[in-house]
């Protein structure tokens, strides 16, 4: 079970950075997503012809991250993040455009091609907590 801390926070922000690595080249992207709690995943939208779009097909293994940007040592906060992309089908696919639609209504006026991150590792840091703390959460460790 994903702690609910990592849950809150992923639901609190809303622009990710993702990274993708094709032919021993990395590359990153910032897009607005949203958190689906029930799938453990995050979605988010962009095109096919951008460079990590075409990545993702050749390599669907990705990391990224979401962070608070703060000045404030103690009020660091942010995760990263391991997982694989696809496009989702089906009813998944019906579950991702209306949560995405939902946080982001001005969507429905582009023509959007829908990603998501299938989480298998989750790594949060939080100050807060004390210097460093992290909380970790794997796939491979629920299941």
């Amino acid at each position: 079970m994903v702690d609910s801390r990592i849950i809150k926070f992923f639901r609190k922000h809303h622009v990710l950075t993702i990274a993708t690595s094709v032919g021993n080249e990395p590359w990153c992207a910032n897009c607005f997503y949203v958190y689906l709690e029930d799938e453990n995943s995050l979605v988010f939208t962009t095109d096919a012809d951008t460079r990590h779009g075409k990545e993702f097909l050749a390599n669907p293994l990705v990391a990224g991250s979401v962070v608070l940007e703060t000045m404030i040592i103690g009020r660091i906060r942010g995760i990263q993040f391991q997982g694989t992309v696809s496009e989702p089908e089906g009813e998944l696919l019906q579950k991702a455009k209306s949560a995405y639609l939902k946080r982001f209504p001005v969507a429905a006026l582009m023509d959007t091609r829908l990603w998501i991150v299938k989480l298998t590792l989750i790594k949060i840091t939080d100050n807060r907590l004390g210097f460093g703390k992290k909380l970790i959460w794997a796939q491979d460790a629920t299941a």
